[in-house]
């Protein structure tokens, strides 16, 4: 696997990319220490969930599909999925879910006629199951590992091993369209990928999802809880910094509890 240069700006003028929603899925209850090596095992957070939908000139663009609320329905689902790995299950409450967060920016599940996975963790290809009509972009190196029988427990296999996903598979860094391009930010995971995103007012906006959870594994360049590759994941960390520093852009994190509380959310928007 080959990666290009880090993404070098197009130009607000060609980008076809007109807005940005971010949309708030639910919440995880994770001890700190899952998003910061080694550091606050003893600190309970509550990390926000996330996808994000681009209007573009060529359709609507579905970065990661949130937590799908089925997987916890019942007490049988929440044993089976999450409280007999040791894990507490997210919290979605009716405004968090995808489709009605959709309904309310006037599009439904059908209208998404791609969609971006960044890796395949249960809280980034939940609804996954209901875009058998899109197209699937993944790393090939995650796609190998999703199906290769290791899945960890922050998979939920059953959201993605489906007959109806049709899968795109990707090598490295690669334009989406003009104001999208995907880097490779190996680490996390073994084919994760991040966003760069060129709007025409708001400028570049970087998604970095799992590279770093919070706001620290930037600042203090702090490796994530998990990792499967630690020189890796520290490469793609630094390397996240750089595209931000470099573009002169705005760094909208995943799951840090801080700063999802001033970031725009659907239907608001960034253009």
């Amino acid at each position: 696997m080959t990666t290009a240069p880090d993404p070098a700006p197009s130009g607000n003028s060609t980008t076809a990319v007109r807005r940005l929603f971010v949309l708030l899925c639910g919440f995880e209850v994770l001890p700190k220490s899952v998003s910061t090596r080694n550091l606050g095992h003893r600190f309970i957070i509550s990390c926000p969930i996330s996808a994000y939908l681009l209007d573009t000139e060529r359709g609507w663009v579905l970065i990661d599909t949130g937590f799908d609320p089925a997987n916890i329905r019942d007490l049988a689902a929440m044993n089976a999925n999450f409280f007999r790995h040791g894990i507490y299950p997210p919290v979605v409450s009716p405004e968090h879910r995808l489709d009605r967060q959709l309904e309310q920016i006037g599009i439904g599940l059908q209208d998404i006629g791609h969609v971006i996975i960044t890796h395949l963790h249960f809280d980034h290809t939940g609804y996954l199951k209901y875009f058998p009509h899109a197209k699937v972009s993944i790393q090939r190196r995650e796609h190998a590992f999703g199906f290769s029988g290791r899945a960890t427990n922050a998979n939920l296999v059953s959201d993605f091993d489906l007959p109806s996903v049709r899968w795109n598979l990707v090598d490295g860094d690669w334009e989406v369209m003009p104001g999208l391009t995907m880097i490779d930010t190996r680490g996390h995971t073994e084919g994760h990928q991040s966003a760069v995103v060129e709007l025409r007012n708001s400028g570049v906006i970087v998604l970095p999802f799992d590279a770093g959870d919070l706001q620290e594994n930037f600042d203090q360049e702090i490796l994530p809880g998990e990792t499967v590759d630690d020189q890796a994941a520290m490469a793609a960390i630094l390397r996240l910094k750089d595209v931000t520093t470099t573009r002169n852009g705005t760094m909208i994190l995943f799951h840090d509890p801080v700063a999802i509380q001033s970031t725009r959310l659907s239907p608001e928007y960034y253009d």
